[in-house]
């Protein structure tokens, strides 16, 4: 693939270099939007927030871009639809969001709510369709070491050995689910700990590419959409995602005929994500292990946000401080 663009000639590194930290305040301001919702029980009132300002906010980026991975299909979501065209600029991007991911535990006040986004050229992202899929994402070291048709024991022993310890010292995040009792009870079995999570496995995944989270792999089944998110934050962080997308009916394998997607292949992460351009956006809405949440105080609040560029190879914590009132007192501190 040639470093050239179309619609104006910037090479690779230019695009992230115009967006990447646009995009960052685009997650910001969705993340702030939405807390001012989070522990009022009402999950729609959070989606709507942060959907409502993350629209409004990539409709003032430098892009022509298309949602290929969003809210849902366009009869289902009123903004943020699949296929919506959003911007007015130069740079023409395809877009994955989750404005809230993990509605619910947002609307509860429960750890690891984010706004999330990726960017890539057209093509850059792959358009999954809304099902689930079988997932496993781990670290650097052992990315291109591990196989999802592998039993899941010898993945343990290929995790644990790439990471120079033993299986026992590993831990595993799975969605909490039934579906998962096998998984968890043969995890288990090995030595390694399981820990569960009830929402937000992009989150998760992406605890799983830094060091220092005390997460060492991601299994089990959760969203397609969600996994290529994962794959753009996998990309960029030098992990890696397998995944293979699950049809539960029929009418689901039809859909996947129509969108060229094969239900026995296993999808890695040049598969998911294959732009050689890529920005990756996240910013805590609740408290988490990887990312702080939104902290308000008078006239003001603060987040914590996680925005890489593929081509550029940077990866950056944004600590910020917003002044929403013009008489915002604030105290700044480290």
């Amino acid at each position: 693939m040639t470093s050239k663009r179309q619609g104006g000639g910037q090479d690779s590194q230019s695009f992230e270099h115009a967006l990447v930290l646009e995009t960052a305040r685009v997650t910001e301001g969705a993340a702030l939007a939405a807390s001012r919702f989070m522990g009022l029980g009402d999950k729609n009132a959070v989606d709507g927030a942060g959907t409502e300002a993350m629209r409004e906010l990539l409709n003032s980026l430098d892009i022509r871009g298309t949602v290929v991975i969003g809210e849902g299909e366009m009869d289902e979501a009123p903004m943020l639809y699949i296929g919506e065209q959003v911007g007015s600029g130069q740079y023409e991007v395809d877009i994955a969001v989750d404005p809230v991911e993990g509605t619910s535990v947002t609307a509860k006040g429960l750890p690891n709510g984010l706004a999330v986004i990726a960017l890539s050229e057209r093509g850059g992202l792959m358009h999954a369709p809304d099902c689930y899929m079988e997932k496993l994402i781990v670290p650097p070291p052992a990315a291109g070491r591990v196989n999802l048709d592998w039993p899941v024991e010898a993945n343990l022993n290929v995790i644990a050995q790439s990471l120079e310890r033993d299986v026992d010292d590993l831990m595993i995040t799975i969605l909490d689910r039934d579906r998962h009792a096998e998984l968890i009870r043969r995890v288990r079995a090995t030595g390694a700990r399981v820990k569960l999570i009830g929402d937000g496995d992009v989150v998760a995944g992406l605890a799983v590419g830094v060091r220092g989270t005390g997460v060492h792999a991601l299994m089990g089944s959760g969203g397609a959409p969600e996994g290529v998110l994962s794959a753009a934050a996998c990309k960029c962080l030098g992990a890696e995602i397998q995944g293979r997308f699950i049809a539960e009916d029929d009418a689901m394998r039809e859909r996947f005929r129509q969108m060229g997607v094969d239900e026995h292949r296993v999808y890695k992460t040049g598969d998911l994500a294959p732009g050689a351009q890529m920005v990756f956006s996240a910013t805590g809405i609740t408290y988490g292990e990887l990312l702080s949440g939104v902290r308000r105080f008078a006239g003001g609040a603060r987040t914590h946000t996680l925005v890489m560029g593929y081509a550029t190879k940077v990866v950056r914590f944004i600590d910020s401080v917003h002044l929403e009132n013009d008489k915002a007192r604030v105290t700044i501190r480290i």
